[in-house]
């Protein structure tokens, strides 16, 4: 049998290059493409170049369909990040709105069997209730949010009127080796875990009551691998995370614990515009369709972003002068 063909779009990013090393690891052959916008070509150092075939390039360039051809599935994983949708939310819209949709025309001509769109827990804004089940209520807090859920309907539209067999998952706050502490798309536990082996403090945002369901990646990714191949979730919504509610200011210490630092030593800044102050997932559903449950602890995944950023030629110094503090403060774009 010849082995599965996999398009991966967003596949040199953080998530998107740990679901290409699985999908290589079941045997598949993977195109991925990627702008490098936030990806990097080094996330896929180390797989066969017989496995994989890298394409440069915009998923809303209408040329990115001819590798759709012939692919059994398509991982749609490329978008812009939620910060940059606070300084530049007309190219946040027509990366993650716009360039889905013409990403589902492509797979729709190219017969695509089945399109997996990964959005995102920003969909919903702040939790009404928790755990938060997937008829929970979207009232997203940022352009980004709004985006990733227009994705959303795109997919549903696409599987009502066309027939085409799209699931959409919801990773809820992925984390791990490889996340990005850098630019506009730098998260909260690759900083932090920099800031202490580097000895500078934490920078907490707001109060720091804020709660999140941290997920590791490769968690993340196994549930959206298992999206791609599972029986009957077609047309299906699924959140993918723990179920485990951590405060930022938690957080914190936990990562002091692990990276070997003073809990002391956090700083509060101003609140971030945009921020969700409740998130938890109820990830019932990913267990009874998808046959999904986390395997990683949080202070197990915290030790093992530590060890990443450790093996790493840089020092933490030198690369946290990537890092921007307050990074929805770049030059406003439209």
């Amino acid at each position: 049998m010849s082995p599965e063909r996999a398009v991966v779009t967003g596949g040199a990013g953080f998530i998107g290059s740990e679901l290409v090393r699985r999908l290589v690891a079941r045997g598949a052959r993977v195109t991925v493409i990627d702008d490098l916008s936030t990806g990097k070509r080094e996330n896929l150092a180390g797989l066969p170049a017989d496995a994989v075939r890298f394409v440069e390039g915009d998923i809303r360039d209408p040329a990115m369909g001819a590798h759709l051809r012939g692919a059994a599935v398509v991982y749609h994983l490329a978008c812009r990040g939620v910060r940059h949708s606070i300084h530049a939310p007309g190219e946040n819209h027509e990366v993650n709105a716009l360039g889905t949709l013409r990403l589902l025309l492509a797979a729709r001509d190219a017969g695509v069997e089945r399109f997996v769109h990964v959005s995102s827990s920003e969909v919903y804004g702040t939790a009404k209730w928790v755990p938060m089940t997937e008829d929970h209520p979207t009232f997203p807090h940022t352009v980004y949010g709004g985006s990733k859920l227009a994705g959303e309907a795109y997919a549903r539209a696409f599987h009502a009127t066309y027939g085409m067999p799209t699931v959409i998952v919801r990773p809820f706050n992925a984390y791990g080796p490889r996340s990005h502490h850098e630019g506009d798309s730098g998260e909260v536990i690759p900083r932090m875990i920099l800031r202490c082996l580097a000895g500078r403090p934490r920078i907490v945002f707001g109060s720091g009551t804020q709660t999140r369901d941290f997920t590791h990646v490769s968690d993340s990714a196994r549930g959206i691998l298992l999206a791609g191949h599972a029986d009957g979730v077609l047309g299906e919504t699924i959140n993918l995370g723990t179920g485990v509610e951590v405060t930022i200011n938690d957080l914190a210490d936990r990562v002091a614990d692990v990276a070997g630092c003073s809990r002391a030593d956090v700083v509060h800044d101003a609140p971030r515009p945009g921020d969700v102050m409740r998130l938890c997932a109820d990830a019932t559903k990913a267990r009874d369709l998808l046959g999904f449950a986390p395997t990683v602890t949080l202070d197990e995944g915290l030790a093992s972003v530590r060890d990443w950023f450790r093996s790493r030629p840089e020092t933490p110094e030198v690369l946290l002068e990537q890092e921007l503090a307050r990074n929805w403060e770049m030059p406003a774009r439209t």
